[in-house]
């Protein structure tokens, strides 16, 4: 072989991975639990691993460098990707899913919402809304255990509904489960390929149409009565998804596209960080060392008032917690993307067209680059200790221009409601529940989290 060949060869070298005749054994594990057969592959592979998945291989990266390459430095090169691309079945051509003109519009119509500025303006309504949990919460101590995850969806719709709409959402009792059936629905599409039509009267399939009805009902009812009601200051989602649609002259077309973006926007902004502070409450309970001292830093700062916008910045520990948790249970733990063009990344040729994984999950856990990476210890995010560490080690709000774009409204939420809670509560696990994650559009606690609630004090 001369040089030139040598070299071409070496360039179009793949990763390594499972044989294709391993495809049905890798597609049940993926069904069963994804998260163990990413771990295997990066611990058994190194940080490139090919997947064989159906009629499809996934090229698997696991090294920041690798997370760089496709989320920032080449991101116009990578395009929403498997699952996504077939949820789009279920959700819609919202922010989530869309890409081109209508994602750079779309983001264009979104943005201003969640500027720095008035997020912050948010502060009181969310710790109005978190005092009533603890108040809901207080009043269920020694009745038995509490389904904490449940408890946090419903929060963080409630605050969803105050910060972003400026409305009410508790009018609609069914919208909770509506969007419970239509994250599975979403789930479903990503493992099946899309592969069974939506017209099958199948039980799964007849639930995800209702659901889909009623959250187009609850849409429209919201729509109509901002029509009708404007109010406020016009800053809200619903108010600018009105004014960027109103010179739609199809009827349909405004319907479907006010109900992609705020189905996308509630299902992805209430599911992450409900994610979040249910996974910090199960980890502050195995860890009482910590909630001793977050309890500490929340009396020192907050005293027994409600914090403000000001506040948040003192809660230093409090957001290395919620930081760490979030190393370990990154709410989206997997960014799929499809390239568009060949490329190559990590000396590995990825072809035109590949449907490539990362995974914030085990990136996250990369023991290169975190020591002990298994162990929940919120120091790794004191002052200082970030010094070194690789940019894109930690990408829990993903990376380059389809980075998170409410990153900064979750981590207020997430910082109110755990400095509430832990204020006057202490939360234990019920006895005989085994914690597992669950790997949906964010990772959550599989089945609820069942918890007994104790005042302090």
């Amino acid at each position: 072989m001369t040089a030139p060949q040598a070299a071409r060869a070496r360039s179009r070298r793949l990763p390594p991975g499972p044989a294709r005749s391993g495809t049905l054994g890798l597609l049940a594990r993926m069904a069963r639990d994804r998260l163990s057969v990413m771990t295997s592959a990066s611990l058994r592979y190194g940080d490139a691993v090919r997947l064989p998945l159906g009629p499809k291989t996934l090229f698997f990266f696991n090294h920041p460098d690798h997370a760089k390459r496709v989320l920032a430095d080449n991101a116009a090169n990578y395009h929403k990707g498997i699952g996504l691309v077939h949820a789009r079945r279920a959700l819609g051509d919202g922010l989530l899913t869309s890409e081109g003109d209508l994602w750079r519009s779309q983001r264009k119509v979104i943005q201003p919402v969640f500027q720095a500025r008035r997020i912050n303006r948010q502060t009181e309504a969310i710790a109005e809304e978190a005092a009533k949990l603890v108040a809901r919460l207080r009043a269920r101590a020694g009745t038995g255990p509490v389904d904490i995850r449940a408890e946090m969806t419903g929060l963080t719709l409630g605050i969803l509904g105050r910060t972003l709409l400026d409305a009410d959402l508790s009018a609609y009792e069914s919208i909770g489960e509506s969007f419970e059936v239509v994250q599975d629905q979403a789930i479903f599409e990503m493992m099946s390929l899309s592969a069974v039509p939506s017209w099958l009267p199948l039980p799964q399939q007849r639930r995800f149409r209702g659901a889909r009805a009623d959250l187009e009902r609850i849409v429209a009812n919201l729509a109509a009565e901002r029509s009708a009601h404007p109010g406020g200051d016009g800053d809200d989602v619903l108010s600018r998804l009105i004014e960027a649609t109103a010179d739609e002259p199809d009827e349909a077309v405004r319907r479907r596209r006010m109900r992609d973006e705020l189905v996308t926007l509630l299902l992805a902004g209430h599911e992450t960080t409900a994610s979040t502070l249910s996974w910090t409450f199960h980890l502050l309970d195995q860890h009482p060392l910590v909630w001793e001292r977050l309890h500490a830093e929340v009396v020192e700062v907050l005293g027994d008032r409600q914090p403000t916008a000001e506040d948040l910045h003192r809660l230093t520990y409090t957001s290395m917690v919620i930081e760490e948790v979030m190393r370990l249970y990154p709410p989206v733990w997997i960014l799929p993307r499809k390239a568009q063009r060949e490329d190559e990344i990590g000396g590995f040729h990825v072809p035109a067209g590949a449907e490539v994984l990362i995974c914030p999950y085990t990136l996250h856990r990369h023991p290169g680059f975190w020591e002990a990476p298994d162990r929940f210890d919120p120091e790794r995010f004191a002052p200082g200790r970030a010094g070194g560490r690789h940019r894109y080690s930690y990408i829990p709000f993903g990376a380059g221009p389809r980075f998170c774009v409410g990153n900064n409204l979750g981590l207020l939420e997430a910082t109110v409601v755990i400095a509430a809670v832990v204020r006057e509560l202490r939360l234990a696990k019920a006895p005989g529940f085994v914690v597992r994650p669950e790997p949906m559009l964010t990772l959550r606690v599989r089945g609820g989290l069942p918890m007994t609630v104790h005042p302090v004090g």
